[in-house]
């Protein structure tokens, strides 16, 4: 900037010209709408000034509309001077000497962009993300991979994890995570918009989008939160695009519906008592008291406790299941591997076909992102059996003893528990008029339905009844809409 200053200011003296006042834009020319650039127009269309001169034509404008804005300025007999370009631009000569570098100027910028976006789009390909980290993550300089940040990453997690719950606004998540520590870069609270853009960001288990055309492409940095934590937290946010204000935290919010319109019946408090509504118009009358609601539910969680016979078959099925998951889950490997081998040539065949012009731009990012996520799933899935073989046994134990505890919970549980667990537990409460329709989730459904001996002694068909209940629960359990480290139960030990 000195430089081009001093050669301005040599021009003046060689040609006798005085400067009265300097414009000193600082954003590049090959930008439109510069704030200095559109000040020195409007003082030079006012007559204020008899001219201007500027360094060169190319630090001037770079791109086309500026140069004919300046064009008009030169139309209208005010003088433009270069100081490094000795140009008259009152002949045709010198303004088409000057419209051509005008021209090449332009030319240089649009392949300069070119050139930028092809190595953008090349560390894109390799996996890196070409602009900075985000919350939860660590730069380390420009083609260095993002690592988790020891500090506010397990933070990141929670925020995912807390979301997932239901429980949680914008607003309210927000300021749990400032009490936790978490803060954005300017040492303040994330703001709701914040919080957004960070829980639909698939950055965080190891894909890299382009906001703004969608594109997404595998990254090589570590994820921080499995894909079924993702998808549940964007489930959870498109459930909570018109969530209401809660007045009264009345036990059943939100959790039994009319069967009727299926919306959400609404707790009124009456002379003590909480009744829930429907207030659709055209519905019949729905009301069921909060008391009849708690103990159906009740009596519904009782049919998941295992008597002493079941427990005693239940906890030598699970013991042989352990002595045989290694076997099960190398083959397991074995199949993921294969699976995740297809879906990386099927990519290669879909670039091909792109490349080859067969499909178009809009179908190909359709289908590689299905394929991008499809393969992040059964990553997550192969780490989860490599650094913990007994994955499934654990996860298959721990949903015995939930079901086995659920009863207890329930009853010892406050508000927000009981809440949870209905959630958790149940696919649906309908209610028709004062009757309320109950199932369970899956898989608690198997367990609330298994054949139970009558007799109360093992017998050969109660040994095959919960063996094969175990390897059903076993292939489904990996389908649970919920984390079990978050939930307090008790042993079948």
């Amino acid at each position: 900037m000195l430089e081009q200053k001093a050669a301005i200011e040599r021009y003046a003296t060689r040609f006798n010209l005085s400067v009265s006042d300097w414009f000193e834009e600082q954003q590049t020319a090959a930008k439109r709408g510069r704030p200095v650039w559109a000040r020195m127009l409007k003082v030079l269309r006012s007559g204020q000034v008899s001219g201007v001169i500027m360094h060169k034509i190319d630090r001037s404008a770079r791109n086309l509309k500026d140069w004919a804005d300046l064009g008009e300025i030169i139309d209208r007999g005010t003088e433009v001077h270069f100081a490094n370009e000795s140009l008259d631009l009152n002949s045709r000569g010198g303004r088409l000497s000057a419209d051509i570098q005008a021209v090449v100027a332009a030319d240089f910028i649009r392949n300069l962009r070119e050139e930028a976006k092809k190595g953008i789009y090349g560390r894109l390909k390799q996996g890196f993300l070409p602009s900075g980290a985000p919350v939860g993550y660590l730069n380390h300089g420009g083609g260095k991979q993002k690592t988790i940040d020891p500090q506010k990453g397990p933070l990141v997690r929670k925020a995912f994890l807390l979301y997932a719950t239901g429980n949680y606004t914008l607003h309210t998540l927000g300021d749990e995570l400032f009490r936790m520590g978490l803060r954005n870069r300017a040492e303040g609270s994330v703001t709701r918009n914040g919080l957004s853009i960070m829980l639909n960001n698939p950055f965080y288990i190891g894909i890299v989008r382009i906001r703004s055309n969608g594109q997404v492409f595998q990254g090589n940095h570590d994820p921080l939160i499995s894909k079924h934590l993702f998808d549940q937290v964007q489930g959870a946010l498109t459930g909570h695009f018109n969530a209401r204000t809660n007045t009264h935290d009345l036990l059943f919010r939100k959790c039994v519906r009319c069967k009727g319109c299926g919306y959400s019946l609404i707790g009124e408090v009456q002379k003590g008592h909480v009744y829930y509504r429907c207030h659709t118009r055209d519905c019949p009358t729905t009301a069921i008291r909060e008391e009849a609601i708690d103990e159906r539910i009740a009596t519904e969680l009782q049919k998941l406790h295992f008597t002493d016979p079941e427990r005693e078959c239940l906890l030598d099925a699970l013991k042989e299941q352990k002595e045989n998951w290694t076997k099960d889950s190398e083959q397991e490997l074995a199949a993921l591997n294969a699976k995740c081998q297809q879906a990386t040539e099927r990519l290669n065949r879909l670039t091909d076909a792109y490349l080859d012009g067969s499909i178009e731009r809009d179908l190909f990012d359709e289908r590689k992102n299905a394929l991008l996520f499809e393969r992040t799933a059964m990553n997550d899935r192969l780490n989860e059996l490599r650094d913990n073989p007994g994955v499934i046994p654990a996860r298959l134990q721990k949903f015995l003893e939930l079901a086995e505890a659920s009863y207890s919970l329930y009853k010892e549980g406050n508000s927000d528990q009981k809440r949870r667990m209905v959630k958790m537990f149940t696919s649906n409460l309908n209610a028709d008029g004062k009757n309320l329709d109950f199932a369970f989730v899956i898989p608690f459904n198997e367990v609330a339905n298994r054949v139970t001996n009558t007799s109360g002694r093992p017998s050969k068909e109660l040994h095959r009844t919960l063996r094969d209940l175990l390897s059903s629960l076993a292939a489904k359990i990996e389908a649970l809409p919920f984390s079990f480290d978050a939930i307090e139960s008790t042993n079948l030990d």
